[in-house]
């Protein structure tokens, strides 16, 4: 099987940062909304890759779904029957 030449004329494509995009200046255990949406469909936590965050960013969301988990605003993985 042959390979596909590479694309060097397009430049590659960033991810685009999901805070920035919603217009999140804090991240707030408390403000859900914003939260699930790095959250699966499965309750699990995106990944830097999916959701175009810097490390800084990437932990205060785990940190804040964390807490949000512990009191009970959401769901933990494999939870949503």
């Amino acid at each position: 099987m042959a390979r596909r030449p590479a694309k060097p004329d397009l430049p590659a494509k960033r991810k685009r940062n999901m805070l920035l995009t919603a217009g999140v200046t804090t991240v707030d255990y408390k403000d859900t909304a914003p939260l699930r949406q790095f959250l699966s469909d499965r309750g699990k936590i995106r990944s830097r890759s999916i959701t175009g965050l810097d490390p800084q960013q990437q932990r205060q969301v785990a940190t804040a779904i964390r807490n949000a988990r512990e009191m009970a605003l959401l769901p933990y993985p494999g939870s949503s029957r």
